[in-house]
């Protein structure tokens, strides 16, 4: 969007909360795809990196709307400033999960490897209980030499940087 002099900072905001709250769907979208349509099971750490999407996805929409009613710009700009800030969380956590499965450093006890699932109907609610997602050191897949991790953090910065921008031109 360019900045005119009849243009409400307000409304400069929109555009890059748009971009955001898409960018975030998208990439929280293609996680869940991946689990769900291409059969890559989570693990701990992954399940917890999708958070900062999670919650920042209505944020985004929030921004969106107080940016169309004409809000004052500050509230726009810090609610982009607070995405920013979430999808460098997000970035963390990657280059956390990405350290653990490049084995720079060990990963939390609760990302161990799965346990065995037994075919005993009867045991079926002791297995819930046992079953644990696969280990949080082995990258289920790695595309141009990045895991699930590290495409995350990539996806991260983008998303933060935009956020920046975008808070930094709706002052």
């Amino acid at each position: 969007m360019a900045l005119t002099a009849s243009t409400p900072r307000s409304r400069v905001g929109i555009g890059y909360a748009i971009v955001l709250t898409l960018g975030m769907a998208a990439t929280v979208g293609g996680a869940l795809a991946f689990q769900y349509i291409g059969g890559y099971i989570p693990c701990a750490l992954c399940l917890l990196q999708r958070n900062p999407y999670y919650y920042g996805i209505p944020v985004g929409i929030l921004a969106i709307v107080v940016s169309m009613i004409g809000l004052p710009a500050g509230v726009t700009r810090a609610l982009l400033v607070v995405i920013g800030v979430m999808m460098l969380v997000g970035a963390g956590m990657g280059v956390y999960h990405s350290g653990v499965e490049w084995a720079f450093w060990e990963g939390p006890a609760s990302c161990g490897g799965g346990a065995g699932v037994t075919t005993n109907a009867g045991s079926l609610l002791s297995d819930l209980n046992t079953v644990h997602g696969p280990s949080c050191t082995q990258a289920a897949l790695r595309v141009l030499g990045l895991s699930f991790a590290g495409w995350n953090v990539i996806a991260s910065v983008i998303l933060a940087a935009i956020a920046f921008v975008g808070a930094k031109k709706a002052a």
